[in-house]
């Protein structure tokens, strides 16, 4: 009870010192805690900027900085760590739930359920050595979203495949991710050009426009001409330029005819249950493809006569080579692993990449990732833009965060969270629509949108899930660091032993948890409030002491905001 009341007490001071309210100045110290044993040497201010530097791009290229993953970067250099990312081979999701399968004794007809595919994302978000793929991967299921909200939601193996198709996406080429989006049965069934078929007037069939909008809208060029640094190219009467309409939608949409499961035929093209297969990229059904002359984007016109394949060669060469893709997709990728509101120079060097990565090849995804990450922009952010760099961190990536930097382990070897959505209002692969969990776009009412800025992650930044993440950090870092005894348990455990090493010396914590959780970002005020804190519980047990330390920092306005 002692340390709840002490807890209440302490969380306003926190907030007062983030711009919550009250005054700016730091309480008074409490007499200093008698030390048992002298404290360690400090540490070299150069190796502790190093290490700083180490968590902030972690930050950005991973699913969170563990001590062991600092001392990489710093070994290898933020360079040298990128460039031995992005040879990494990535981990699969699928291989995780056939795992499962056979552990369950499920048959190969049946399908595991939803919560091993989750464990799957924990499993490899924790614990994969392919952090910067993995970590793309997941900003590319956010821009070319599939959920498990829709017909297949009990292919558990199906969609870990779409998640894997987008990983070993993630470092290749632009365009053959969009042909891989395009022929993912998933996508076919999620949305809609599965089984879409040539126009008939007698039969009043017309092609499923879904997959040919949205294809444009959300995953290669967007609603209007952009230039190269991503702002909105105008016409004469200062009016954003549409970059297509809805001709070239019906012409996109006839381009899309005739692709179903692989093995289907003419015979059970419609037979939806008898052809369901997933682990297949989709076949074309010459005899449902619209054969004639098509229309795309910027006046290209497909000719007739040609096979459903050639179409859509044709047809994503067309998307693929459209200005718009470098701006478009590059900036989207910035927002998500670096910073919501890039200047437009750093979105035309990128995007700049995208359009040529030096080699004279267009959409080379892993130049891309390489030129976001290593930009000045990115490294010197909150330095050279302290009022608008940075992104408020995604809800799972604190819970990722949570657990990496404190060395989570499961005592029965699986990481059971099986519905994340309860505590953060998203779930891997589970968004309420194609839209996403929240648009790039979405400007929260008040200062951001007085400024013109955006902050998409506040979109889900509810009442109601604030309080449950809250709830969430409360018992995973109070109640998640001990095994109950005599009991099977089943949940993620962290492990505090090097935090409760240094308990001793509340410089050497706060200097620990500092570079550790905020990437060195933690204010003169917010440290001297957090010192006040510490010296406050000095009755208590290490263990108790540095949870409350914890929890009062990731629960504050300053920790939530990556930098």
């Amino acid at each position: 009870m002692k340390k709840l009341i002490i807890l209440s007490l302490l969380v306003p001071l926190v907030l007062s010192a983030c711009g919550g309210g009250g005054s700016d100045e730091a309480p008074p110290a409490a007499p200093p805690v008698e030390e048992s044993t002298p404290p360690d040497p400090p540490t070299s201010p150069d190796l502790d900027v190093q290490a700083e530097e180490a968590a902030r791009l972690l930050n950005q290229a991973s699913f969170g900085p563990s001590s062991e993953s600092i001392e990489d970067v710093m070994n290898l250099g933020i360079e040298g760590w990128v460039d031995q990312q992005l040879e990494t081979p990535a981990s699969s999701h699928a291989d995780f739930v056939n795992l499962a399968r056979l552990r369950e004794g499920v048959a190969e007809d049946e399908n595991v359920s939803r919560e091993r595919r989750i464990e799957a994302w924990w499993e490899i978000a924790l614990q994969g050595d392919d952090q910067l793929r993995q970590r793309v991967a997941f900003a590319l299921s956010e821009i070319m979203v599939v959920s498990e909200n829709s017909v297949f939601n009990q292919d558990t193996l199906g969609i870990a495949l779409y998640y894997d198709m987008l990983a070993d996406n993630a470092f290749g080429n632009y365009r053959d991710l969009l042909e891989d989006v395009t022929l993912s049965p998933i996508m076919g069934l999620y949305l809609s050009m599965l089984g879409n078929q040539r126009p008939d007037v007698e039969r009043n069939i017309r092609p499923d426009e879904n997959y040919a909008r949205e294809a444009m809208q959300l995953f290669s060029i967007g609603l209007v001409e952009l230039n190269n640094d991503g702002s909105v190219r105008l016409d004469g009467n200062s009016q954003p330029i549409p970059t297509y309409d809805q001709d070239i939608i019906e012409g996109f949409a006839r381009v899309y005819t005739g692709w179903n499961f692989a093995g289907a035929t003419a015979q059970t093209f419609n037979r939806f249950f008898f052809n369901y297969n997933t682990q297949e990229p989709m076949e074309p059904v010459e005899a449902f493809h619209d054969t004639g002359e098509k229309t795309l984007l910027n006046d290209f016109v497909v000719p007739a006569g040609q096979t459903a394949e050639q179409d859509l060669a044709m047809a994503l060469d067309n998307i693929f080579n459209h200005p718009n893709v470098g701006p478009f997709i590059s900036k989207q990728l910035i927002q998500k692993l670096v910073t919501s509101n890039p200047t437009p120079a750093y979105v035309d060097r990128v995007a700049s990449v995208f359009n040529d990565d030096g080699n004279g090849v267009r959409g080379n995804l892993g130049a891309v990732v390489r030129a976001l990450l290593l930009d000045e922009e990115a490294r010197e952010g909150p330095s050279d833009f302290p009022n608008t760099f940075g992104k408020l961190r995604e809800p799972l990536l604190i819970a990722t965060h949570l657990w990496r930097a404190f060395r989570a382990e499961s005592p029965d070897g699986v990481f059971s969270l099986g519905f994340p959505e309860f505590f953060f209002n998203q779930a891997p692969l589970a968004a309420p629509s194609v839209f996403n969990f929240f648009s790039p776009s979405f400007m929260p009412q008040g200062l951001i949108s007085e400024q013109g800025l955006v902050a998409p992650e506040f979109q889900i930044a509810t009442d109601t899930f604030l309080a449950r993440q809250s709830n969430f950090l409360s018992f995973s870092v109070f109640a998640g660091h001990n095994q109950i005894e005599g009991q099977t348990d089943d949940r993620i455990l962290i492990d505090l032993s090097e935090e409760v090493a240094l308990a001793d010396s509340s410089e050497d914590l706060l200097t620990h948890l500092d570079i550790l959780l905020m990437a060195g970002g933690m204010s003169d005020d917010m440290r001297a409030i957090l010192t006040t804190a510490y010296e406050q519980t000095a009755e208590f047990e290490p263990i108790d002491r540095v949870t409350n330390l914890i929890f009062l920092i990731m629960s504050s306005p300053q920790y939530v905001i990556q930098k």
